[in-house]
């Protein structure tokens, strides 16, 4: 079989970061006014709840943002909409809590990602075009009370729009090499998804491999290990042991140390 790359480039946009990171002092945007709860190490300012009538501009700023990426080389875009990130805001009830049409019932509050899929989907071609999504975590106290259903309505609605894939964060979560995992799954949102099934969420080789012949997933996502491993399927395919990551070195502005200076399997000697 011919080796086939694709390049997706992942955008979303931040809400509630530290005030000084924001043009001119700025309020980040999002769907409330409410602050974060908890005591962070960085302070975190209030957002600004975005006016009905801003919504279609932030849209339009996703549509030509896809439309730039596609010109700029890349073969398509995956919408970021998980962790705390603006749309995953606008989807999870226990943030938004708007009176709109953008708010309330579940259909309201998937209302702003979808309006994005479809404006992304006209621009550049629901083929190139993904999603990300993570109805069950909570991360920066943006959960939502019925993940379940959120999750569910989201993979049905995304068939109207023909997209490449549904990348989909399974509801556990990987602290250092221990994983807990919820008792919820990702398999009703897997066979109610007409398209390609990613799934994300610590895997190892293994359960990855598991995950796809029992067809939970068509495919499995990898993060941590493949920066840690430029070579990561060359090293699946011979179950070569793996580079461990170094987490002190994540998001750093170094663009080398931590990015692109693990070794290969021939430079390692084995």
């Amino acid at each position: 079989m011919p080796k086939v790359e694709y390049f997706f480039v992942n955008f979303g946009m931040l809400a509630g970061l530290q005030i000084q990171m924001q043009p001119k002092g700025q309020a980040p945007i999002s769907c409330t006014d409410k602050g974060l709860d908890l005591d962070y190490r960085l302070p975190y300012s209030p957002p600004r709840k975005l006016a009905t009538d801003e919504i279609p501009a932030i849209v339009e700023d996703f549509r030509i943002a896809a439309k730039a990426a596609v010109k700029a080389g890349f073969d398509g875009i995956e919408i970021h909409a998980t962790h705390g990130y603006l749309i995953d805001q606008f989807m999870k009830d226990e943030v938004n809590d708007r009176t709109d049409e953008y708010g309330g019932s579940l259909e309201n509050r998937c209302r702003f990602a979808l309006e994005i899929v479809q404006a992304v989907s006209k621009e550049i071609g629901s083929g190139r075009v993904g999603i990300r999504i993570s109805p069950f975590a909570d991360y920066l106290e943006c959960g939502d009370s019925n993940p379940e259903e959120l999750g569910l309505y989201m993979a049905q609605a995304l068939n109207e729009y023909g997209i490449a894939y549904c990348h989909v964060i399974e509801p556990r979560m990987k602290l250092g090499d221990r994983l807990f995992q919820a008792q919820e799954s990702l398999v009703p949102m897997r066979k109610a998804f007409k398209g390609t099934f990613i799934s994300a969420g610590g895997f190892a080789r293994e359960d990855g491999n598991r995950a796809v012949e029992e067809g939970r997933a068509d495919l499995v996502a990898y993060g941590r290990c493949f920066l840690a491993n430029p070579d990561l399927p060359r090293r699946f395919e011979l179950d070569a042991p793996l580079n461990k990551f170094d987490r002190v070195t994540f998001y750093s502005s170094d663009p080398v140390v931590g990015y692109t200076d693990y070794p290969f399997l021939e430079e390692s000697g084995l």
